[in-house]
């Protein structure tokens, strides 16, 4: 370590790249895990920036070494270092850097990029300008395993979502008395969901052992163990509040009165803190058209149309500027009433910016924007003509029903998100690692043990990339796609969650951004109708792929060559 001390600077400069790039890939990909539940309005964006803190860290800390390993001895030969052990901390700085610029700046613009390809493009443009040979044969952890992964992964993702929506789309949503068949089906999706997820956890967890060493028998016993426990809750807690709610229409009900039970069977049961909106269930496809026809608000949607800031021409996202400079209580009633949700800027800055600057609302009001305002943006209306014919091509079904799978797709969403953290944690953690046990260790060292404070560190930041900056992500997908509700949601999610653990059980990364993309075009397609997929948005992200390899890569690659070429004494 002696001998590498006076490069203590290139560590603290990957280390504010490292989280800058972990910061980067939360906003970017953690969107994917839950763009659907909030485009389905299962899920609100606060909701969701709590629960991914959450699941991003489990997946992170609990199931993420295995990948690490891969994406940092797999791409590029780091032997080529060996004699100088500096450089490779200086390559690793450059990957890191370059993945982080071009996340955020990809996030900033809307383009749901792969965070995979990203570092694989950085480490790429590395191993050229060092002149370290790039690992091309197929061979575990090499370039082309891991691109064959971005075409296979989407469609994989495709046939398991259209598989899943299938089996509600017949067994539920298409039959006579839809709702009365949901009450019977529905214990065992979420029984099967729980199962899945508790078989992933017992395979994905780094410390347990093998199927083959914990016993086949113990293994199938712990699963549908799992399953069985499952099942048992749903009938005793879930069904009557189900049953309550949806058939006897009891508008008091919400989720957190579930654990009631058996004791919401009787006739006028007590509640604790009742609902008194006196919504049963909420509209599933509301959309901007519908919310200003509700309203009784006139429309032209030809003359509405907007451009967002992802420059594609799809949907308008925040207000006329001249609305929102009069404040939500001075602006246009018409304007106001077709809003289903108030902007940010709307909601904390515009009734405080009569204040002084120096008044105590008025600085109340500004940190509550900056700490709030990732999480309380509209990422579920649209203002689109060209959308609106796309939604129009999917059918609409029973909102009691979609109700009843809300449930099922917070826990397919909860898991994706674990999947996310398990398999794209090693993007921005594996270069720094190499980096930092080769300054620890003054060698190169092609096989060492993630630091677990670092895992923690990007678990941590991979939510509050989401926090403060998913939602330019949240609204490039899910509603832009197609027409999203709680059961095609459901199928998405678990679709591509299946696709990911099971890559990451492999050591293969995947782009979870392309396992989701390619679960939404197969649940779509679902409506047998090639019009229910919205292509323009869809030709929209993938420009974001085919741009980021090459982009990510010469970043990288022109940083290295010139902090190697660079003039010095």
């Amino acid at each position: 370590m002696a001998v590498l001390q006076k490069y203590d600077w290139i560590i603290a400069l990957i280390s504010i790249a490292f989280c800058f790039s972990s910061f980067g890939n939360g906003a970017n990909d953690v969107a994917n895990a839950y763009a659907t539940s909030v485009s389905a309005r299962t899920l609100t964006m606060p909701q969701v920036g709590v629960l991914s803190m959450v699941t991003e860290f489990v997946g992170a800390v609990a199931m993420g070494s295995r990948v690490t390993t891969t994406i940092k001895n797999g791409i590029i030969d780091i032997g080529r270092f060996e004699s100088s052990p500096a450089t490779l901390i200086l390559g690793m700085a450059c990957a890191e850097t370059a993945s982080a610029f071009w996340l955020m700046l990809a996030t900033g613009i809307g383009f749901p990029v792969s965070t995979t390809q990203t570092i694989v493009g950085s480490l790429i443009g590395v191993g050229f300008a060092s002149q370290a040979s790039i690992k091309w044969a197929w061979e575990s952890g090499s370039v082309s395993q891991v691109a064959a992964s971005w075409g296979i992964a989407p469609g994989i993702a495709a046939g398991f979502s259209a598989i899943i929506f299938g089996t509600v789309k017949y067994s539920v949503l298409e039959r006579k008395e839809p709702l009365k068949w949901a009450l019977r089906l529905i214990p065992f999706y979420l029984a099967t969901t729980a199962g899945i997820l508790a078989l992933f956890i017992m395979i994905e967890l780094p410390s347990g052992e093998s199927p083959e060493e914990f016993g086949i028998g113990r293994f199938c016993g712990v699963i549908f163990g799992v399953w069985g426990g499952a099942l048992i809750v749903a009938y005793v807690f879930f069904l009557p509040y189900f049953r309550r709610r949806l058939l006897q229409n009891d508008s008091r009900l919400r989720f957190y009165h579930i654990p009631l039970g058996p004791y919401l069977m009787k006739e006028d049961p007590w509640l604790y803190f009742p609902a008194t909106d006196g919504e049963v269930v909420k509209d599933y496809y509301m959309n901007a058209h519908r919310a200003r026809v509700v309203a009784g608000v006139e429309e032209n949607p030809s003359s509405d149309l907007k451009k967002d800031n992802n420059n594609n021409g799809d949907s308008s996202d925040s207000a006329d500027a001249s609305n929102l400079e009069k404040g939500p209580v001075q602006a246009e009633p018409a304007a106001l009433a077709s809003k289903q949700h108030l902007e940010p800027e709307e909601r904390f800055l515009a009734p405080v910016a009569h204040l002084p600057i120096y008044h105590m609302a008025r600085l109340y009001g500004y940190l509550k924007y900056f700490f709030l305002q990732g999480v309380t943006r509209d990422c579920v209306s649209h203002d689109s003509e060209h959308l609106a014919r796309t939604h129009a091509k999917a059918k609409i079904y029973d909102n009691k029903v979609e109700h009843l799978w809300t449930y099922a797709q917070v826990a397919s969403a909860m898991m994706m998100s674990i999947a996310h953290g398990s398999n794209d944690v090693a993007n921005a953690v594996g270069p720094w690692v190499a980096a930092y046990e080769t300054f620890k260790a003054g060698t190169v060292e092609t096989k060492t043990d993630t630091p677990i404070w670092i895992l923690v560190v990007a678990g941590f930041l991979l939510g509050a990339g989401f926090w403060f900056y998913g939602y330019h992500i949240v609204r490039a997908l899910g509603n832009k796609i197609t027409q999203l509700s709680p059961t095609r949601g459901f199928s998405m999610e678990l679709g591509a969650a299946i696709t990911v653990l099971l890559a990451s059980r492999l050591a293969l990364p995947v782009s979870t951004t392309q396992c989701l993309c390619g679960a939404t075009v197969g649940t779509a397609l679902m409506n047998y109708d090639l019009g229910a997929v919205n292509w323009r948005q869809l030709a929209w992200i993938f420009s974001g792929w085919v741009l980021t390899l090459p982009c990510a890569g010469l970043i990288a690659g022109l940083l290295m060559v010139m902090a190697l070429n660079t003039p010095h004494f």
